[in-house]
């Protein structure tokens, strides 16, 4: 698990500002590439847009930040909490040298993925990028979409502007952050999980 960690946390890879990207940042500059029957076929990472027609120029999962996955990656976080316990620390952001129990990870991935929706010191959300209509207009800045995806590096909506029935669930997120104080006390009913594992232990 620290091994999947690793890359999932490392900026330069998974780790957005605003939540877990789809693809690893590595390939923008690494594109996967394989040869078949004489022809040639990357993939690479696109945050936003399709840089080609394909699907409509809808890049779909090759980069951008999508709610269901990153939901389903906080709702595992935590879980596998309620196993471990707070002597399972992983280092966050990876390169950082802080290291955080994977019940503050979940919380963090959660206030980046809220931070798409929420207004940074500046006044602007994530979501409307550069729109400034969007952004300072009364009329307008605090009717917040709920767009398809999210660009991987900036947060900006890309997509359908209303996919409440995914990206929606960010409001459990919120609710979560925001009146949960700390992790949940794990029931003792029976030993404590060894620091070192066991064999097969997803930990190693």
């Amino acid at each position: 698990m620290k091994r999947l960690l690793k890359r999932m946390l490392d900026p330069q890879e998974f780790l957005s500002e605003y939540g877990i990207r789809a693809i690893s940042r590595y390939h923008l500059e690494h594109p996967y590439r394989l040869d078949l029957n004489g022809q040639g076929y990357e993939v690479r990472y696109e945050p936003g847009e399709s840089s080609t027609g394909l699907f409509g120029g809808n890049s779909n999962w090759r980069g951008p930040i999508w709610f269901p996955i990153n939901f389903l990656i906080v709702e595992a976080l935590q879980k596998f909490h309620h196993y471990y316990g707070d002597d399972f620390l992983v280092e966050c952001p990876t390169g950082s040298g802080d290291k955080l129990t994977l019940w503050q990870i979940a919380s963090e991935v959660s206030r980046r993925l809220g931070s798409i929706f929420l207004r940074a010191p500046d006044g602007r959300r994530a979501v409307f990028g550069q729109v400034d209509l969007f952004q300072a207009d009364p009329h307008w800045r605090d009717h917040v979409p709920f767009h398809e995806y999210f660009h991987g590096d900036n947060g900006r909506g890309v997509g359908a502007s209303h996919q409440t029935g995914w990206t929606g669930v960010v409001a459990k997120l919120l609710e979560q952050t925001a009146t949960q104080t700390g992790a949940p006390r794990r029931a003792a009913s029976g030993p404590e999980p060894s620091s070192q594992g066991t064999p097969g232990d997803p930990r190693r």
